[in-house]
């Protein structure tokens, strides 16, 4: 099959012909239909996430179609299913009290084990998988990946936001905008930060509630724009100004919930800790989605009280994937990109 291979951080992938996937008992083998780019997979890109060694297959948010289903598989050949990025063992205590994304067995196809850059993908433990319905496209299933099904727990499982309540989003990438389009379904209202003017005029045209341009003043502008701070801010890139920013815009008894993914140079920073004794703040981390929670999701979508389609920016080639991922090394337009010609 056709893949997309790290071989070098920082440089091209490498298009290569590699052996087609072997089907684990308990899983199945997916063609895939459809694969997102996300920030995750730059981060393995540039060598600083810990788990990506060069020789990866990457690629985590896929859909595709059963073509192949091992003896203990949950599913069927000609299934049509979305993975969540992680795949729980089903099975440990973690597990067993409902938090699955917390698994202390985890299977991690794309980090660990080759991904979906690839024109197939053997998918372990297919229970965590979940049937495409009537009238998702495999590409939007895609756009879900890890962004919207993180962002999603994150509002929801982490920091139960309200309807009513002023939701802050610092970073409007592919978390930050399925955040802030999921926080306006559940009735909150939205203002979003970026460092990018199209991407705020972007969000402003999907019905955010405020905008501001990243910058020194930005806690001060949300608190003003609030009435004195949200309830609720997310942080959805992993950086020091932004975490912060995130801390500082909250009011009283506000919940920050770390989404983007601190790791590398980043994994250790300065946090202004005196803003969430003062504030008497709640702070929470979250990390992919329990897959129980996908028809909670999936429901939202199905039943048109959220679009996420304007999340989707492009449909790429496979051979597409490396100027895609160098993208992340700057500021990047609005939307996402879904890998969706695995051939090209």
């Amino acid at each position: 099959m056709r893949a997309a291979v790290l071989r070098e951080y920082n440089a091209p992938l490498s298009i290569e012909e590699v052996p087609d996937p072997v089907c684990p008992p308990d899983g199945v083998v997916l063609r895939v239909e459809a694969c997102g780019v996300c920030r995750s997979d730059w981060h393995g890109w540039v060598g600083e996430h810990p788990r990506v060694k060069p020789g990866q297959i990457g690629g985590h948010e896929y859909c595709g179609e059963v073509i192949e289903a091992g003896p203990n598989a949950t599913h069927a050949v000609g299934d049509m299913l979305v993975a969540p990025f992680i795949l729980s063992c089903g099975s440990c205590p973690q597990c067993r009290s409902g938090a699955s994304n917390t698994c202390l067995d985890q299977r991690l196809p794309g980090f660990v084990e080759p991904g979906a850059f690839a024109e197939y993908v053997a998918v372990p433990r297919d229970f965590n998988l979940a049937r495409l319905p009537e009238g998702l496209s495999a590409t939007v299933a895609a756009g879900l990946g890890c962004r919207v099904t993180t962002s999603w727990h994150a509002l929801t499982g982490r920091a139960a936001l309200q309807g009513g309540e002023w939701l802050a989003i610092h970073g409007t990438g592919g978390i930050g905008l399925s955040a802030a389009l999921l926080g306006k379904a559940l009735g909150a209202h939205v203002v979003v930060v970026d460092v990018v003017q199209e991407k705020l005029d972007h969000a402003m045209g999907l019905g955010m509630d405020a905008a501001v341009l990243a910058g020194e003043t930005t806690a001060a502008q949300i608190k003003d724009i609030t009435g004195g701070g949200a309830h609720v801010s997310i942080e959805a890139l992993g950086i020091p100004a932004t975490v912060n920013a995130s801390l500082e815009c909250l009011r009283p008894m506000g919940r920050h919930v770390q989404v983007g993914l601190p790791t590398g140079h980043t994994a250790r920073m300065d946090v202004n800790m005196s803003a969430v004794y003062q504030g008497n703040l709640a702070l929470y981390g979250t990390r992919g989605m329990p897959s129980w929670r996908y028809p909670s999701l999936l429901g939202l979508i199905t039943s048109g009280a959220v679009d996420i389609s304007p999340m989707i920016a492009r449909e790429v080639a496979l051979s597409d994937v490396s100027d895609e991922l160098a993208a992340f090394n700057g500021p990047t337009p609005p939307g996402v990109a879904i890998v969706t010609d695995l051939a090209g």
